[in-house]
């Protein structure tokens, strides 16, 4: 079966991952993570009509370390979402679909990402 004479196909551990690549995985796994955050999103809210000591429960639950983590992973993935759907939309135009642009416009997104997540972060803490 082996035939050492013929050339061997590349591994994916071959290629360098293009940014554009990472940013339309990354895309994907944020919108199920989104969709996870609101099933919480319901839980707050069936909490916040159920009762008072339901809705206390629900929050004290939030403000512990995994629970603010798992807000700002959300807070993150709905800015990352945003700004890379914006993106898209403008490829859908027509616009910044060269290689360089289309590089130069992955890491803007993954910095106003940042930038908008910390923003907001700072705001609701301060």
């Amino acid at each position: 079966m082996s035939n050492p004479g013929r050339p061997v196909s590349p591994h994916l551990s071959v290629y360098r991952w293009p940014i554009t690549m990472t940013l339309s995985i990354l895309h994907r796994v944020t919108g199920v993570g989104l969709s996870l955050g609101f099933v919480a999103l319901a839980c707050w809210l069936v909490s916040a009509a159920s009762s008072r000591a339901s809705y206390d429960n629900f929050m004290t639950l939030v403000g512990t370390i995994p629970g603010r983590l798992l807000l700002i992973g959300w807070s993150f993935a709905f800015f990352f979402h945003l700004s890379n759907g914006v993106r898209h939309l403008m490829w859908d135009m027509g616009k910044g679909l060269d290689k360089v642009q289309a590089t130069r416009s992955s890491w803007f997104v993954i910095v106003l990402t940042i930038v908008m997540t910390l923003g907001y972060w700072l705001i609701i803490q301060g």
